[in-house]
């Protein structure tokens, strides 16, 4: 398929980020959750950088109360790094968290209203362009990174995509799931219903959406009418039903591995991860693993 040289290209992604991360308890009773590091990055770290390799050039974060240290993170800390450069440190390590000026804009979101109220919030920043949403507690590890999975499938179809991998059957009341219509490749599928939390007997299949988004503008406007739904909130789920039909939809199975870093489990499981991954640390984290295990 020939890419439509008229499509706009996706410029722009929004991180709500203003959750309270109340199952982190109390280490997030002054530390955002998004802060809490995987190794020596915080998540919210991980989530830009895929970002970034997927072209997106703005960052836009939808923000709470004690959240600063979120922008601050990707400021320019003129103090440490004059500091790091006198003494001869890498400055290097700091590299990934520099924005271009102007790149990065906050919002807030002063009442937690759920997702689709923190997306409506980002409305005026992302005007009327396509745009990208990550959930940085969703954790996508892969090469290449999910939104540069789903950029390379956007630019093939256009529309509205969302990411989805399969989960257990029993799993499916946890998540937003998919109604899944016609495949057009091994990875692309056609959607044709989403349905938000549902049980399982209800479920339409056992596809999950998985944190990343490719939507366009319009969206924007059918959450400014949208009404509460499950948990009592504004789901974003909710507003993309609304517009099947209207406009494209497709689900782009990430080729990869997710994880579920809003759970302690699951973010102890994505450090033991890549760690085990990591050159400088791979054989101590085996050995701890080893001894803690009995095994050693």
């Amino acid at each position: 398929m020939t890419p439509d040289p008229a499509r706009k290209p996706i410029r722009k992604a929004v991180f709500p980020v203003a959750g309270l991360g109340t199952r982190f308890l109390p280490a997030t009773k002054a530390i955002p959750k998004e802060m809490l590091p995987i190794i020596d990055r915080p998540l919210i770290q991980y989530a830009v950088d895929e970002a970034r390799e997927a072209g997106i050039e703005q960052l836009i974060f939808v923000t709470g109360r004690g959240k600063t240290s979120i922008v601050e993170h990707f400021d320019t800390a003129f103090e440490l790094e004059h500091t790091m450069s006198i003494r001869g440190k890498d400055l290097s390590v700091l590299e990934a968290t520099r924005i271009q000026p102007g790149n990065l804009v906050t919002v807030r979101q002063q009442v937690p209203m759920g997702l689709g109220h923190a997306i409506w919030c980002a409305r005026a920043v992302v005007g009327d362009e396509p745009f990208a949403i990550f959930l940085p507690d969703e954790m996508m590890v892969g090469s290449p990174g999910c939104m540069k999975q789903m950029v390379d499938a956007y630019n093939e179809v256009g529309g509205n995509l969302i990411s989805v991998l399969e989960v257990p059957r029993e799993e499916v009341s946890s998540y937003g799931v998919i109604a899944p219509g016609a495949k057009v490749s091994d990875t692309l599928t056609e959607v044709t219903g989403l349905v938000e939390k549902p049980k399982m007997a209800d479920a339409p299949s056992n596809l999950i959406i998985s944190g990343r988004y490719i939507l366009q503008p319009e969206v924007m406007r059918t959450l400014e009418s949208q009404g509460k739904g499950a948990g009592g909130e504004i789901q974003l789920t909710d507003a993309m039903a609304r517009m099947i039909g209207s406009q494209p939809f497709h689900a782009v199975t990430f080729a990869g591995r997710r994880f579920d870093c809003g759970s302690k489990a699951g973010f102890v499981e994505a450090t033991l991860s890549l760690a085990l991954e990591r050159p400088d640390m791979a054989d101590d984290v085996r050995a701890i693993m080893k001894r803690l295990l009995g095994e050693g």
